[in-house]
């Protein structure tokens, strides 16, 4: 199984600190967001890598070369510095993601701090490809301060679906290549509302994951967390 670390982005909000530093390189207690991110990967077993490269891409590839360091093998899907969005991320990876058994792949984002088990996507990847009806599965998470709306909801047979009690997009899913195999690449545009004619058909499965989950959005987020693990106190609510 393979997984595309999405570290292409600005990081508007976390201005000034990413101005000239990508956001996915960021330190929380003296590790940058995406190290975070590549070594709970790794240590479910998920170790080919992609990462896409948008804003001060550079300075990721510098910072992490092929990823041997770490114990993961590290490729990089370069866009401009604009970025394309999630949908054209993917698709425009598709080509590194998929291997010789076109077996489902990972979608997470490299500036989120989370304690989610990824040994769980593999079961995901495993009941897309036996052919449930399956194409792709979310991880969804309490909603954050800043978004308490929501996005989407779970039924009671864990299928997503975009009504009930709403809960957040997690920024984490498994995806069947096909989904993408026919979208535009090398351009920009959103997963959603493109994804939800996959959930209104129930082809998407999900899980509430209720354990730390962060998107790390401000500086002054960043800050908090940071000096809450470098204090070894529970991480403060996600935000």
């Amino acid at each position: 199984m393979r997984a595309l670390l999405l570290a292409a982005g600005r990081g508007q909000r976390m201005r000034p600190l990413s101005d000239d530093c990508p956001k996915p390189l960021l330190e929380l207690a003296g590790k940058p967001l995406l190290v975070w991110q590549i070594e709970r990967l790794r240590d479910a077993g998920i170790t080919e890598l992609v990462v896409n490269l948008g804003w001060r891409g550079a300075r990721i590839v510098q910072h992490l070369g092929d990823g041997a360091a770490l114990g993961v093998r590290l490729v990089y899907s370069p866009e401009p510095e604009s970025a394309w969005e999630t949908g054209g991320a993917v698709a425009s990876a598709l080509p590194l993601l998929r291997d010789a058994h076109d077996t489902a792949f990972a979608v997470v984002s490299g500036d989120v701090y989370t304690d989610y088990d990824y040994r769980r996507l593999h079961a995901a990847a495993a009941r897309i490809a036996a052919g449930s009806g399956t194409r792709a599965h979310f991880v969804l998470t309490d909603n954050p301060p800043h978004h308490p709306g929501g996005d989407m909801a779970l039924d009671g047979e864990g299928r997503v679906r975009r009504a009930g009690a709403m809960l957040n997009y997690g920024n984490i899913a498994v995806f069947a290549p096909a989904l993408f195999a026919t979208q535009p690449a090398y351009c920009s545009w959103r997963l959603f509302p493109w994804l939800y004619a996959e959930v209104d058909a129930g082809r998407v499965s999900g899980e509430h994951f209720r354990g730390v989950w962060h998107n790390v959005g401000t500086p002054a987020e960043l800050a908090a967390l940071d000096a809450a693990l470098r204090a070894g106190r529970p991480a403060p609510a996600g935000g």
